[in-house]
């Protein structure tokens, strides 16, 4: 921007920045442009009205700058011109003032630090990508639900170190994703409203002489309140912490999903297909069908743990220091995005999977699935104690496979001999009572606790992963009208004070 200076020079420094300087360190911060422009533009707009209003800036120069902030306003980011010359987002767009009219442009920066508005435009700008982070994870809960509603009866092994464990359903498979998912709504949503508070007005950190009102730049913006402490409102490090620990809780729990179909996918399971619009093939193996949608999910949830680590390194310095929000300013706002990118994704592979319900169900005869409800049933039927149960099944199976590697069952005459071995007699038991603990559908039907996976179990859960989703939708939708109300009043304000009502780039 030909004929500008940046802040200090001229006054307290003799020279402006060195060209190394400007590409490693303002270079970045200009980087930030796209993350903070709209959200500088309000938060200059709403301190210049609370200026006019306190009577700190002349009406006439006031009007002038509204004017001009009115016409920046409506310029495109990638249109606005920068300058790594003028340090920062806040200095271009103070220098770009100041070229139309210098006298205007010198109340800019009365009663704020030059990081006051690009603080503001910080937590503006995360504020909204919580509500869009919260969304798609809502997203991804309505998937797993409708995919659950669709298999309540649907039988599947539960593995456990990817061994099979017991039989399931698959639609309690589902919804142990879905809880997970709705507490980070929770968490998502109690750091919205730490974030939701304004930090502007705070003058020379501890206050300022002049009639600045907190609760009323907080209003103009659209903040639920003002932080408390001027100084804190300025320094906080552990805001883009937690939000960066709840993003992070959000990528482990799509993660760990990811992580599991993928297993599913392989041909040695068998158990679930990727529709074709989330695979990709191989250039060299033509006969390839690559879950490439699961191993992108998997590989941006491990650069989030190294994004979180980052930034908790950079949080730990002494207090007033820059460090953390050099840095976080626009990674913090970077890492929403892609967590909004990547819980959109995943949902939507959920809703295009199928799921080989035939395999699921013969997988849940094998590997002594039932060896549980057997030594439970023994335990109730026979007067033993768990333990003995434990132990007697215990060594049915090692015999088992040691007269067959194949089996999946343990043979009358085997569970015998174990019986006669730890309890020191037969078991009393029918062989209509022990056939049946091999029907994987009716050892299913027997969980039928809370949050068990008995089907009445189950659409109980499902019923209730519903009724939370719909309070966090509701939250969100009231939460987005009021940010949309509260800009549209900060603009037609604006416009009214400074007579403008269409402000046109010149």
């Amino acid at each position: 921007m030909a004929g500008t200076k940046g802040q200090g020079e001229g006054g307290r420094l003799r020279e402006g920045p060195a060209p190394e300087l400007r590409e490693a360190a303002y270079g970045l911060e200009i980087a930030d442009a796209p993350i903070l422009h709209k959200g500088c533009s309000l938060a200059d707009l709403a301190h210049i009205l609370m200026m006019l209003e306190a009577g700190v800036v002349p009406e006439a120069a006031g009007r002038r700058l509204l004017e001009q902030l009115l016409v920046l306003h409506e310029i495109p980011v990638e249109e606005f011109p920068l300058d790594d010359a003028l340090e920062d987002v806040y200095s271009n767009r103070e220098a770009w003032v100041r070229v139309r009219d210098e006298e205007a442009a010198g109340w800019l920066g009365a009663g704020r630090p030059r990081r006051e508005p690009a603080t503001i435009a910080y937590r503006l700008a995360v504020r909204d990508r919580l509500l869009g982070l919260s969304e798609q994870v809502l997203g991804l809960v309505d998937a797993l639900v409708s995919q659950a509603r669709l298999h309540v009866r649907t039988v599947m092994p539960d593995y456990t170190y990817l061994q099979p464990a017991t039989p399931s359903s698959l639609a309690h498979y589902l919804l142990a994703f879905a809880y997970p998912a709705l507490r980070d709504l929770e968490r998502l949503e109690q750091a919205y409203r730490r974030t939701d508070q304004c930090p502007g007005g705070i003058g020379n950190i501890n206050g300022t002489r002049l009639p600045v009102d907190r609760e009323r730049l907080s209003d103009l913006l659209g903040f639920a309140e003002p932080i408390r402490n001027t100084r804190d409102a300025m320094w906080q490090v552990d805001q883009p912490l937690e939000v960066m620990a709840d993003l992070m809780s959000v990528f482990l729990h799509l993660d760990r999903l990811a992580e599991d179909l993928q297993i599913w996918n392989t041909k040695e399971f068998g158990l679930v297909e990727l529709a074709d619009r989330h695979a990709r093939i191989s250039l060299i193996m033509p006969q390839k069908k690559n879950p490439y949608a699961l191993a992108f999910v998997r590989g941006i949830s491990g650069t989030m743990i190294g994004k979180m680590v980052s930034m908790t390194a950079v949080g730990k310095s002494p207090s007033a220091q820059m460090d953390n929000r050099i840095f976080a300013i626009g990674e913090v706002p970077r890492s929403l995005d892609a967590g909004i990118r990547t819980a959109k994704l995943l949902a939507e592979v959920v809703r295009g999977l199928s799921f080989d319900t035939e395999l699921m169900r013969e997988r849940a005869t094998e590997g002594f699935i039932h060896a549980t409800d057997l030594a439970e049933t023994i335990m109730q039927e026979e007067g033993a104690t768990y333990r003995q149960a434990h132990r007697l099944v215990g060594l049915a199976v090692r015999e088992a496979l040691a007269a067959d590697p194949g089996a999946r069952d343990v043979p009358g005459e085997i569970l015998t001999a174990a019986a006669q071995e730890v309890l020191g007699r037969p078991l009393q038991m029918t062989p209509e009572q022990l056939s049946a603990l091999a029907n994987p559908e009716a050892v299913v039907q027997t969980r039928t606790g809370t949050g068990g996976a008995g089907a009445e179990a189950v659409e109980a859960m499902l019923e209730e992963c519903l009724q939370e989703a719909r309070k966090h939708q509701k939250f969100c939708a009231q939460e987005r009208q009021r940010v949309a109300d509260g800009e549209a009043r900060l603009l037609a304000e604006a416009r009214q004070r400074a007579g403008a009502e269409s402000p046109q780039v010149q």
